[in-house]
């Protein structure tokens, strides 16, 4: 193909671009507000950018930060027939006469000058109580592991649909210049199953792929492949590099693929990553007294090594910094592992917020700590937990959330959410509306259709708003 001939391709392409194809033509050509296609935010922004606390398994909410007195009270007693009538028994595992009243496994204690009741395992997180909004009456649309991450980081349960990490960077960009606008780190510990996380999750889905999260490990080299072999320099990088993207862009100019600027800004990324992610992940420069406040050693992939690396990631600009810590899926033994799960992430939750407040960054960096569901109110097995997708628990804290707050609440035995339910969609909503987005307006084109992180829904949480 010469330069002068267009491929099919290319003519669609272009003809779509003349009739008015924008989200195309912002791809292609994105606006200069932070690399991101909004030429200006919707409103003002309180934070710059979002670490994503997920706990993958699907927490327990009654051994965590919903305090119920009766449900304990009522501890392996039936379950009274007025919460289970007219459920799916898929849902409550077994027959409805057969299940019974699993009461918290752990005591409550009231937290800070709000008084958050939270559970006695979280006394470095109780600590900040004053700095977090616990949000209780979360509710989702999925009942299994993998559509319930998908849903909660897509939201949809159907694979294919671009994660939120992905919806920020193609929206605002990043400051990052040196490293991707959206990182993902993943731990295990102990004390659950060890479900296993898709790449999917942190997909671009529909997006071009430049806008998924790169994963970076926990562990041994963060980016496999990333070095250059033996006795070859980065200068000698640099000219491969460069000359690739002179044949890309030649190339782009007769197919007009989308994903060929992708393939040239990866290439480019991955370069300067060469130099950036060494710095990134030697905490050689990091004091002993920060080490000790997240109660880490460097590198041991663990939960809290990467709440401090997230705290480096965000200094550097990083735009959506995800965290996965796995095992908190609780089918049986669900009191020793909460109390292992709550080992792992306590002081570390506790460290990221004051670390950040610290530092000055806290007001423009929202956290957000989630699992995909929660759990029955009933027992599993006589020691665990099923999955729940009627009711569960998260907390928010940072850029533009009004700490101490505690929003909504379940029904006496914690099996529904009862007042001021959240659905994921409005925590979605929420989240863009504090990044100075108006999530009905954030949007992309695809096949005749208006695509957006809500779907059709979504309302901004005001009561956890400063």
């Amino acid at each position: 193909m010469d330069a002068h001939t267009l491929s099919r391709r290319a003519f669609v392409g272009r003809t779509a671009q003349g009739l008015g194809g924008l989200a195309l033509t912002s791809l292609l050509s994105p606006r200069v507000f932070g690399g991101g296609v909004l030429d200006q935010l919707h409103l003002p922004a309180k934070a710059k950018r979002v670490i994503w606390l997920t706990m993958a398994g699907g927490p327990s909410h009654l051994e965590t930060f919903d305090d119920k007195p009766k449900l304990r009270a009522l501890h392996d007693q039936p379950m009274p027939g007025s919460f289970t009538k007219g459920q799916q028994l898929a849902q409550l595992q077994g027959s409805r006469d057969s299940l019974k009243c699993f009461g918290p496994q752990w005591e409550f204690k009231s937290f800070g000058q709000c008084g958050a009741r939270m559970c006695e395992l979280f006394p470095h997180l109780g600590s900040v109580a004053d700095e977090i909004a616990i949000i209780r009456s979360m509710q989702t649309e999925a009942i299994n592991h993998d559509p319930a991450h998908c849903f909660i980081n897509t939201g949809s349960p159907v694979p294919g649909r671009p994660s939120m990490g992905s919806w920020m960077t193609y929206g605002l960009g990043a400051d990052a210049q040196e490293l991707p606008g959206f990182v993902v780190l993943t731990s295990a510990g102990k004390g659950g199953q060890n479900q296993p996380i898709s790449v999917r999750q942190w997909s671009s889905g529909f997006l071009p792929t430049r806008f998924a999260g790169v994963h970076l490990r926990s562990k041994g080299d963060p980016v496999l492949y990333l070095g250059n072999p033996s006795g070859y320099s980065r200068e000698m990088q640099g000219e491969v590099v460069g000359a690739v993207s002179a044949l890309n862009t030649k190339f782009d100019a007769v197919a007009d693929d989308p994903e060929i600027a992708t393939r040239i800004a990866q290439y480019e990324m991955a370069f300067k990553m060469q130099a950036s992610v060494p710095d990134l992940t030697d905490m050689a420069a990091e004091p002993k007294s920060v080490l000790d406040l997240y109660g880490c050693a460097p590198g041991d992939g663990t939960f809290a090594s990467n709440c401090l690396l997230a705290r480096r990631l965000a200094e550097r600009g990083v735009r959506f910094i995800q965290l996965y810590h796995k095992d908190w899926d609780h089918h049986g033994g669900v009191k020793d592992g909460i109390q292992y799960k709550a080992a792992e992430i306590d002081r570390a939750c506790m460290a990221l917020i004051l670390d950040l407040k610290q530092r000055g960054m806290l007001d423009e960096t929202l956290i957000v700590w989630a699992g995909e569901f929660g759990r029955t109110p009933m027992s599993q097995g006589g020691s665990g937990r099923d999955h729940h997708m009627l009711a569960f628990t998260v907390w928010m804290a940072g850029g533009g959330i009004k700490g101490g707050v505690q929003w909504g609440a379940t029904d006496e035995l914690g099996y529904r959410s009862v007042e001021n339910v959240v659905s994921v969609h409005d925590l979605h909503a929420t989240m863009l509306h504090l990044l100075g987005v108006d999530h009905t307006r954030l949007i992309f084109r695809l096949q005749g259709r208006d695509y957006r992180l809500t779907d059709v829904f979504g309302k901004v949480v005001k009561g956890v708003l400063a």
